[in-house]
């Protein structure tokens, strides 16, 4: 049945409305299929008692009621329209639809001038985009069964696995990172989750990728500089003493790598902020966004809702869920942080306890990864992360070494064999026993026969005396004159 045609009435009358409430009581299975929109408040006064009257009886009692116990509950009669047939149903769900969309961006408008009047901006825009949204379930959904290899092929080709530039992430997230999903990386103060960040938005870089940074704890220099760093292959005072050089490497690499803007915005931002500059990106520059680096999280305000900063569990939740809605929203990859509490300081093992703010925001992320370092573990070059949940594999607690330029602030993945396995990775604790641990006495592979001990060259075992080859004519000579004296 299609009933996706343009509405053809203009306006919706008491008459018309009221013949949507018969339609619908000639058809149980058509009030099914509109109940997610239907809404006795955008009927007229006069039908309204009848249109919740119908709700409610379907609700409680699982059927629609018939027109006896609407006009004896009301006083409203409806009714019979014989004869219907399924064009008449098609023009009802077509109306319908329109209807409903009117009517709720109707009071969606008047709602938001009231919030104007107040200074209140930020639900505004929500609520007239929830009032356009407003349809009935047309797609129905994937035939699982109809065309495996095209369902296959539409994953992975269409925005799935993009890799993360470090190999061994890569295998445990079956292949990367994926559009349209969130990702948390959380640390403690100090531990580079900006510098984890950067190096994967440098990374997505030079495949190619274009992206944005939004920065709302750092300055756009000092990111930028950062990057500097990272890019050239160079310490910052390095860069500071040769600016001319770091110019140029920059300006090579960049022949050969997507697009990247840094932004910084306040702290106390919003999705709204973040969504309105990446659209004007988009205008003004012409820059198909791929990855949006949203540093960080914890820094970032709801748009749907008023909730006090120190309410943290349910600021997260829905700051999360915007995040995730907006990398959906655009079809990008989107990567953000947040913070470790400090019951995470001495833990060796990270979980969702962890986590500042709760389990809430790591319910909505699709994957979250601790970060695990401290100034010792930089000194030797080392960065380890665990992953602390994923929805696209099975990797969840398992952990990756990664190395780290304390100079350059580049990280890099140098696990792996040359059959491209991991090497086995195992925690910071793990490899300190393995240094202090004594190795066994036999690490052959078989048992070795005893063999007795030869004495050393020179050395009479009987005798107990030492002695010695002498080749030299003089000191022959020498010992002789001491012989005969």
């Amino acid at each position: 049945m299609n009933y996706e045609r343009n509405n053809l009435l203009k306006d919706y009358s008491t008459d018309v409305q009221k013949l949507f409430l018969e339609m619908m009581l000639e058809d149980a299975a058509s009030y099914v299929r509109v109940q997610n929109i239907y809404n006795p408040e955008n009927f007229d006064r006069n039908l309204r008692t009848a249109a919740a009257f119908i709700k409610e009886h379907s609700e409680q009692f699982k059927t629609l009621p018939d027109r006896a116990q609407i006009a004896a509950a009301t006083g409203i009669k409806l009714n019979a329209v014989p004869d219907l047939n399924e064009g008449h149903y098609d023009w009802f769900m077509t109306e319908f639809e329109a209807f409903t969309r009117r009517q709720e961006l109707e009071r969606a408008i008047l709602k938001a001038a009231d919030l104007l009047e107040k200074g209140d901006y930020d639900p505004v825009e929500k609520l007239i985009k929830d009032a356009v949204q407003i349809s009935l379930t047309k797609d129905m959904g994937t035939d699982y069964f109809a065309d495996p290899a095209a369902r296959i092929n539409k994953y992975f080709n269409s925005g799935g696995q993009v890799s993360t530039g470090w190999p061994q992430m890569d295998r445990l997230l079956y292949g990367g990172f994926s559009r349209g999903e969130l990702n948390i990386f959380a640390g403690g103060s100090g531990s580079g989750k900006s510098l984890v960040m950067m190096n994967i938005a440098l990374n997505w870089l030079q495949q190619g990728m274009s992206g944005v940074y939004i920065t709302l704890e750092l300055s756009e220099e000092l990111t930028s500089l950062r990057t500097d760093a990272m890019l050239t292959n160079m310490s910052t005072k390095e860069i500071r003493r040769d600016i001319d050089s770091t110019e140029l490497k920059v300006k090579m690499v960049a022949k050969k790598s997507g697009q990247y803007r840094v932004k910084g915005l306040p702290a106390q931002s919003n999705v709204n902020d973040i969504r309105a500059y990446l659209k004007e990106v988009q205008i003004q520059t012409g820059i198909k966004v791929d990855f949006v680096m949203v540093d960080y999280l914890d820094l970032v305000m709801p748009v749907s809702a008023k909730v006090s900063p120190n309410d943290l569990f349910v600021k997260d939740k829905y700051v999360s869920e915007e995040l995730r809605n907006l990398a959906k929203e655009l079809g990008v990859l989107l990567v953000t942080a947040s913070q470790l509490n400090r019951s995470a300081v001495e833990e060796m093992e990270f979980d969702h306890s962890h986590i500042s703010g709760g389990i809430s925001k790591i319910n909505t992320a699709d994957n979250v990864f601790g970060i695990f370092t401290s100034r010792s573990m930089k000194e030797r070059g080392k960065y380890q992360i665990q992953c602390m949940k994923s929805r696209s594999s099975t990797g969840v607690g398992q952990k990756i070494d990664l190395e780290y330029n304390i100079e350059t602030m580049r990280i890099t993945d140098e696990g792996g064999d040359e059959n491209g396995h991991n090497k086995p990775q195992s925690s910071i604790m793990d490899s300190i026993k393995a240094r202090s641990q004594v190795a066994p006495a036999d690490s052959g592979t078989g048992s070795q026969p005893w063999e007795k001990p030869r004495p050393r060259e020179g050395h009479d075992p009987l005798s107990g005396k030492v002695t010695a080859d002498v080749q030299s004519n003089k000191l022959k000579q020498l010992l002789g004159q001491i012989k005969s004296a």
